[in-house]
This record gives C-alpha cells, sequence and structure tokens, in this order.
C-alpha cells in the first residue's frame, strides 16, 4: 500500500525526527561566514561553508546571545546550535546560540579598534590638522604598485584631465610582508622631493586582508606626518581605513584621488572662455555708460557757456586788479605820509640841529651834565659844540634861583 502524504503532515514527520535525533542538537561547527545580514529586528542570517558545502543559519535575537556584531564576509568562525527545520517553507538550517571568531583578522579588527581610539584621543583624525589640497598641482607623487590597475588609473585619468601634470611614482608593495616599510618609505621619499606639489598613497581593491597594510599605526602616522598634502586612495567602499582618517583627504579609489585633485583642463579653459565674455560685455556695458555721461555733460548748461563764464571771470579778474592796485597805492601813500612826520620828529630832537642853532652840550666823564650836582669842582669836562670840543676844568659852581 503507496503512502500518501500532505506537505504539512510530511515537513511535520521530517521536523519530528530531526528533533529525535541527539546529534542534531548540541554541536559545533567550523567554517567560513558568508552572506550575512543583520537586521534590525535584532535577527542575524548568514551562511557557513566550507570549500565543497554550506548551510544556512539564523542566530535570533543574536545581541542577547552576545554574539558578535562585526562579523564580515569571509570571517572564520566556530558555531554552536542544533539544526531547525522550518515546517512552513520546508527549509534546514542551524539555529545559532554562540559564535566565535577562529581567524586571525578577528583579533587585528579588535586591536584595530584600540588603535582607532587612542589616535582620536590623540587628536590625529582632526579637521585642523587637515591640508589643503593644492588647487592646480603641477607636479604628483604616487605611491603604489608598479605593476597594479590603480597606477594606470591614475596615469589615465590624469592624462584626460590635465595632460601637461607630471606623476612622480615610488613603486611599492601595497600587500604583504614588507608592504607596510614600503609604503612609509615611499611617502617620506616623496616628501623629500621638492617639486611635488600633492602625493597620492593607495591601492585598488582588494580583500580586507590585502587591504590591511593601511591600517597599520605606523602607516597611518606616516599619512598624518606628511608635509605635503596627502591622499589615501584605497579601493573600498565599506569602512574607513586607519589611513582614510589620517590622511588630508580620502578617495574611495585611486581614480577618485585624481578626480578630488586635478581640475579639468577643458572645464578651466570653458569656465576662463565664459568669464571673457562676462569682461567683455560688462567692459561694454561700462563703455556705453560713459558714452551716455559724456554726452549728457557735453549737453549740459554750464559746459555749453564754458568760454563765456571764463570772460565773465576775467573781467572780474581784471576789475579786482585795479582795485587792488589802487589799494596798495593808498596804502602805501598812506605809510609814506606817517614816515615823514615821523622823520620830522627826530629831526626836531636831534642834538645836532641844536647844535647848528648855536648851543653846546656838556659832559663830565661821558655823561650829560642836566644839573649842578652832576658835576664836581676840579672835574674835566667836555664841552660839544658844533664844529668841535672844549676840554675844561671846573672851578667853582654857582647856583642861581630858578625863576620858574
Amino acid at each position: 500500500m503507496e503512502k500518501v502524504y500532505s506537505v504539512s503532515e510530511f515537513n511535520r514527520m521530517v521536523k519530528s525526527y530531526i528533533d529525535d535525533i541527539d546529534d542534531f542538537q548540541d554541536f559545533y561547527i567550523e567554517g567560513e561566514i558568508s552572506n550575512i545580514t543583520y537586521y534590525k529586528s535584532g535577527h542575524l542570517y548568514f551562511s557557513v561553508k566550507d570549500s565543497k558545502s554550506q548551510i544556512k543559519c539564523a542566530a535570533f535575537n543574536y545581541k542577547m546571545k552576545r554574539i558578535p556584531e562585526d562579523l564580515k564576509e569571509g570571517d572564520a568562525i566556530k558555531l554552536f546550535g542544533d539544526v531547525g527545520f522550518y515546517e512552513v517553507k520546508g527549509e534546514f538550517q542551524v539555529l545559532v546560540r554562540h559564535i566565535e571568531k577562529q581567524n586571525a583578522l578577528g583579533a587585528l579588527f579588535a586591536k584595530l579598534e584600540k588603535v582607532k581610539e587612542k589616535m582620536a584621543e590623540k587628536g590625529y583624525f582632526d579637521e585642523s590638522h587637515k591640508k589643503e589640497l593644492p588647487r592646480f598641482p603641477k607636479n604628483i607623487g604616487v605611491v603604489t604598485a608598479l605593476t597594479g590597475a590603480a597606477l594606470q588609473d591614475i596615469i589615465k585619468t590624469t592624462r584626460k584631465r590635465f595632460n601637461s601634470i607630471n606623476i612622480y611614482v615610488y613603486p611599492a608593495k601595497v600587500q604583504g610582508a614588507g608592504a607596510e616599510q614600503e609604503i612609509i618609505k615611499g611617502i617620506e621619499t616623496l616628501n623629500k622631493i621638492e617639486g611635488i606639489d600633492l602625493i597620492i598613497a593607495g591601492r585598488g581593491g582588494g580583500s580586507i586582508e590585502d587591504l590591511w597594510a593601511f591600517n597599520e599605526e605606523e602607516v597611518a602616522m606616516a599619512f598624518f606626518n606628511s608635509e605635503k598634502p596627502i591622499i589615501s586612495a584605497v579601493g573600498h567602499e565599506i569602512d574607513f581605513l586607519l589611513s582614510d582618517l589620517t590622511a588630508d583627504k580620502r578617495a574611495a579609489t585611486p581614480t577618485q584621488a585624481i578626480e578630488l585633485s586635478v581640475p579639468e583642463k577643458e572645464s578651466l579653459i570653458k569656465s576662463l572662455d565664459d568669464k571673457k565674455i562676462y569682461l567683455a560685455k560688462l567692459l561694454k556695458s561700462y563703455l556705453e555708460d560713459m558714452k551716455r555721461e559724456l554726452s549728457i555733460r557735453m549737453d549740459n548748461y554750464h559746459l555749453k557757456n564754458f568760454p563765456s563764464t571764463i570772460n565773465n571771470y576775467r573781467e572780474l579778474i581784471v576789475e579786482k586788479e585795479e582795485i587792488l592796485t589802487k589799494s596798495i597805492k593808498d596804502f602805501l601813500e598812506q605809510k609814506r605820509h606817517l614816515f615823514e612826520v615821523k622823520i620830522d620828529k627826530v629831526s626836531v630832537l636831534n642834538p645836532i640841529n641844536t647844535l647848528k642853532r648855536g648851543y653846546s652840550v656838556s659832559q663830565v666823564k661821558n655823561k650829560r651834565i642836566d644839573v649842578l650836582e652832576d658835576v664836581e669842582v676840579n672835574d674835566e669836562m667836555t664841552t660839544i659844540l658844533k664844529n668841535g670840543r672844549l676840554i675844561s676844568i671846573v672851578k667853582e659852581k654857582i647856583y642861581e634861583k630858578n625863576n620858574d
């Protein structure tokens, strides 16, 4: 007799069978995580796989189970859980109760977070330390792999945007052992070349393991200490690398780094042409305004009658000149008359004129004698006449009564 089940009956039977098998409960699975999705509902869905197979997994309320919230594609994990069978869809999956990271990358991320915190506290990510990119760089230094696609993208994009810019390349390993030291050396070397205006350091895309050199603290500090403006140009979109945080600018790809730092020559030429046209229009408009202003001024009453106004002022000047001449003449005449009056007064008082009229002047010891008390008996006395002097000795003083 054939067995016929409904879909629900069959799925219920399968679920009961799985639930009764102890090996399907409380077990560990090791593998690589993929297709990971964190939902806002608090559930986590992903697959765990190896080289041959994969299993769907679900972690409900993963935060309550202390499951890591930074699981990434490719992480090697060890999970603990039970087999689950979803009857409604007939799907088999592992119900995860715990996840433990197994790869070294998980430890690196933990270390990276500590480094980020330390560098952030010291201000290495602050905008105040960021240098402005030159507006028109002439020489650009590039630190990247010589054979990588990143360098070709940089050269191609630069030639397309502004083909006269020079590119200095420091070939460096950008992944694997020794990459950190070569990247640092490249940045330091390009900083010593005086003509370089800007440095771009980076690589094309890859897994987080491939990009990890740019997450090393020493490399990030080389970006921070660069004296020249520097762009971190590592091909990734998911998260910021440490070098992105310390560089002056971060570009998602090497191509974008050129787009950020190199202007388009054609756009500049067009902009200049537009400004030239604008200035020509502005100048033409200004000249037209000046012509109109000149025309208005030429029609101005005062300008038209300017010659007549000048003649009127000339006549006025002649009149003022005559008035001024007469005033000066009258002033001089008045002063001349006053001068003559004073001369007459001086002449009257001049002792020479007195002597000419028959008078004399007597002195003792070069002092004029006014009264008898000014002279003593036996003093030598000098008498000044109009034509000479007499020297005599005083013999006697005779006082006479003054009738006045």
